[in-house]
């Protein structure tokens, strides 16, 4: 698949979000995850089984919560081509879409056939990512006062003045500590690291850098929209249980292999999102005469778009 078909595919990829998002909207501050996810995974499997072309799941989320799912190995679509690999998490930041607090979004990411790499034994990645300039210059397994110092170096800018984004989980305490003992700023959301990552390579962008461990799926849907700015990426499997660790060392994955951004993302890839919740990245669906808008955003190629859509006025009102 050229990166001709790769652009036809990105009225799927919305299609696909857009109605995640929309199936959503009953269930948020609902206080019920797995409704919301399952209303998620069924609107997008849905409109993927519109797609023209076969789509193949290649690593998909909720495995690790026992969530609904768009599953490993899983196809969509409706055959024949173009075919493309898919890295999919329908309900990105379940928990908060179920306490109705902001950030939660659909995600989904298209890739060339082959070229997303099979870790869906893994349920948890470290990643590392950042902007072009530091491309070749920072290393995942450096101190994370190594990574500040360098950080600072090459974007000319003062410690103090850095802005990293890390989950906010009993994991990253020490990571956090460290970090703001070093001086940097330290953003930490509850959850959303595909948001995180976007926020330190999107143009005009908000964080430096985003660090820490999160979900594997997010971690390759990540790679798809770094690859395609050209930005900075590292990441290593971090399972966080034991049946995750075994489950690991089944499939035969490292905890101590290193991955660069060309192994996590070996091949032009398309990522896109909508907003569920609203938030500082993009808007909850709203209503306005007659029609129910979302707001997603596409990355593919080098370019970044924000697409607002409508359609009748099929949601639940808000």
């Amino acid at each position: 698949m050229d990166a001709g078909n790769l652009a036809e595919l990105e009225p799927v990829a919305l299609a696909a979000t857009r109605a995640a998002a929309l199936a959503c909207q009953r269930w948020i501050g609902r206080g019920s995850p797995d409704d919301a996810d399952e209303a998620a995974t069924e609107a997008m499997r849905t409109a993927l089984a519109k797609a023209q072309g076969l789509g193949t799941v290649v690593i998909g989320e909720g495995a690790k919560d026992k969530a609904p799912m768009l599953f490993d190995g899983e196809q969509v679509g409706k055959g024949g081509e173009p075919a493309f690999d898919i890295a999919v998490d329908p309900l990105e930041c379940t928990k908060l879409c179920a306490k109705g607090l902001p950030s939660s979004l659909a995600t989904i990411a298209f890739a060339q056939p082959g070229t997303m790499p099979p870790l869906g034994a893994a349920y948890y990645m470290d990643k590392l990512v950042g902007p072009r300039a530091l491309r070749g210059v920072l290393n995942l397994t450096d101190p994370p006062e190594t990574t500040l110092q360098r950080t600072s170096e090459v974007l000319g800018k003062p410690i103090q003045d850095l802005r990293i984004v890390v989950l906010d989980k009993p994991r990253h305490e020490e990571l956090i500590e460290r970090l703001q003992r070093a001086g940097a700023e330290v953003s930490i959301p509850p959850d959303g690291d595909v948001a995180g990552a976007l926020a330190a390579i999107l143009p005009g962008a908000e964080a430096d850098l985003l660090m820490g461990i999160g979900g594997t799926p997010e971690g390759v849907m990540t790679a798809c929209a770094v690859r395609a700015l050209g930005a900075f990426m590292q990441a290593r499997l971090a399972p966080q249980r034991p049946d995750e660790e075994q489950a690991v060392a089944s499939a035969g994955l490292s905890t101590e292999r290193i991955y660069e951004l060309d192994e996590l993302a070996a091949g032009e890839g398309l990522f896109a999102a909508t907003g569920i919740t609203g938030g500082p990245l993009l808007r909850r669906p709203w209503r306005q005469d007659g029609h129910v808008y979302t707001e997603s955003i596409v990355i593919a190629a080098g370019t970044v778009r924000t697409v607002v859509e409508a359609g009748p006025e099929t949601a639940p009102n808000h």
